[in-house]
């Protein structure tokens, strides 16, 4: 069966152009990446492998080292370790053992130049990147062919120009940005003075059938594409809270480009000591601002089309929470929970999202320190910048409140929680019966426990099916904020199956995602 490949060609490129091509792939390469590099000599090979790992390094060009003589060259990155050979001086295709080629493929990425040299060593899944002179002085041809794996995603790195260069930003300079646990990736665009977000997204396939026929993110109402972001974005900014302006966008590709909100995380202001009232009070405004005005059922899109915000109903309460029986217990446990304790876990919920399901206010769904940006040139609530709203449903506005004020990522002490949702209490009771005191507060505590419930399995899920480990030094944190829900005097029956099944031991974690699982 011959081997999937594409094929790229960029007629007449400049040397800018060639650097710039450098710096786009240092944002979509990953560990594992070899990149070979092919030309005769004063082509432009080194330039681009410098540019890339100037890029990637964060070094100036000038201080990348040419491996013609050392022929190896390793370099230490944030995200990975690059590794630059150049097989020029090579005898024979064995010798590139010698330089621990295949063990640089295990550490991280590999440029290549002269591959031809070796071209039986070479592994299956790469991009090749041949480089010849253009038709035009200083010009450059380049050839991109991706061999297997890399087929897929240099036809999507290729689309990504064509929309990048459609909205006016193909000179922009990309930065790669650390993303979330989602699918979806982001890049930083600078052109001359001003900035912008590309959002890569493209649409997800339905996972394996689990209830009723459904994947997952059909049960739990996840986004699979850009709509839902698109359209829950003009809804949010007509109401006059602050989520990106989207400048263009292909919503059949997945791609958006959107404003830039700069680099003032909520999370990251916290961990450099900034009050955490003073930037979660705004933030439970804006929440308090939603609530006096409920979504629309039907939210438009640029293109004519509509996007149904859909109920946040009983079925995804509980496939969430399901969500600990199937990842998190059997991980601390080390075995499957029998069917008996998670019918009475089930039931148990299942009394509980009652009190819930009916709420028809706005549930953005992950509002906490990860999306949420301090805009300080604003004013009032408008200084909370919003950025993940794709999952947004209609419900009990009271699960955002919980997001906010048990922030998964940053410890949230209870005094200060406890005087956030009396912020919230008092500027909610003008807006009605709807909202009064005792059946909100007794709402937050069942939405704080489903999130929270949620959270543990979905960490467990990403430390063991993923290998994202890292979500784990969250848990402890999460198990606090899950007594605290528990405590409330109408999940009594609640708290105690998870007093019964819920080990103390497991704050160690130490056997979630340990090989093996």
């Amino acid at each position: 069966m011959q081997s999937m490949m594409h094929h790229w060609v960029i007629e007449r490129a400049n040397l800018a152009e060639v650097v710039r091509l450098a710096h786009w792939l240092a944002v979509i390469v990953r560990n594992g990446d070899l990149i070979a590099l092919r030309g005769d000599l004063g082509t432009g090979k080194t330039t681009f492998a410098r540019a890339l790992i100037a890029a990637l390094v964060g070094l100036d060009e000038a201080e990348v080292l040419s491996p013609t003589f050392a022929i190896a060259q390793a370099y230490d990155g944030e995200r990975l370790t690059i590794h630059h050979f150049d097989f020029y001086r090579l005898n024979h295709s064995t010798e590139v053992l010698e330089l621990g080629f295949e063990d640089a493929l295990d550490s991280g990425i590999a440029i290549v130049e002269w591959p031809e040299v070796a071209e039986d060593m070479l592994p299956g899944e790469r991009l090749e990147i041949a480089m010849s002179d253009g038709s035009g002085p200083g010009e450059r041809r380049l050839s991109l062919h991706g061999h297997g794996g890399w087929s897929k995603r240099l036809a999507r790195l290729q689309a990504m120009a064509v929309f990048v260069a459609s909205y006016g930003w193909q000179t922009g300079q990309p930065l790669f940005l650390h993303g979330d646990a989602s699918p979806r990736a982001y890049t930083r665009l600078a052109k001359d003075a001003a900035t912008s977000i590309l959002m890569d997204a493209p649409r997800q396939p339905d996972g394996p059938p689990i209830r009723d026929g459904l994947p997952y993110s059909k049960l739990a109402h996840l986004a699979e594409d850009v709509r839902p972001y698109v359209a829950v974005a003009g809804a949010l900014r007509a109401s006059g809270l602050s989520v990106p302006e989207i400048y263009g966008y292909d919503l059949e590709a997945g791609f958006l480009l959107i404003e830039d909100f700069g680099c003032d995380v909520y999370g990251q202001l916290v961990d450099d000591g900034r009050e955490i009232t003073e930037l979660y009070q705004p933030a439970v405004d804006a929440l308090i601002h939603l609530a006096a005005a409920p979504p629309p059922k039907v939210l438009a899109l640029p293109d004519g089309s509509e996007h149904e915000l859909a109920q946040y109903d009983g079925g995804a309460f509980l496939i969430e929470v399901e969500l600990l029986v199937d990842w998190y217990l059997p991980a601390v446990s080390g075995r499957a929970v029998a069917p008996d304790v998670r019918q009475v876990f089930v039931d148990l919920w299942r009394q509980q999202i009652t009190h819930v399901v009916d709420g028809q206010g706005w549930v953005l769904r992950d509002f906490h320190s990860p999306n949420l940006m301090w805009l300080s040139e604003r004013k009032g609530m408008r200084r909370v910048g919003i950025l993940d709203f794709q999952d947004a449903l209609r419900g009990h506005p009271a699960f955002d409140l919980a997001s906010l004020c048990q922030d998964a990522r940053l410890e949230v002490p209870e005094a200060v929680e406890a005087a956030l949702v009396e912020r919230y209490c008092a500027g909610t009771r003008e807006l009605g019966d709807q909202f009064e005191e005792c059946h909100l507060r007794h709402a937050y505590a069942v939405l704080g426990a489903q999130r929270n419930t949620k959270i543990l399995g979905i960490f467990a899920r990403l430390a063991i099916r993923d290998g994202k480990k890292a979500y784990l030094q969250h848990m402890p944190r999460i198990k606090r904020y899950l007594e605290r829900n528990l405590a409330h005097p109408a999940l009594a029956t609640l708290r105690l199956w998870y007093d019964r099944h819920l080990p103390e031991d497991s704050l160690t974690h130490a056997n979630i995602g340990a090989e093996g699982q």
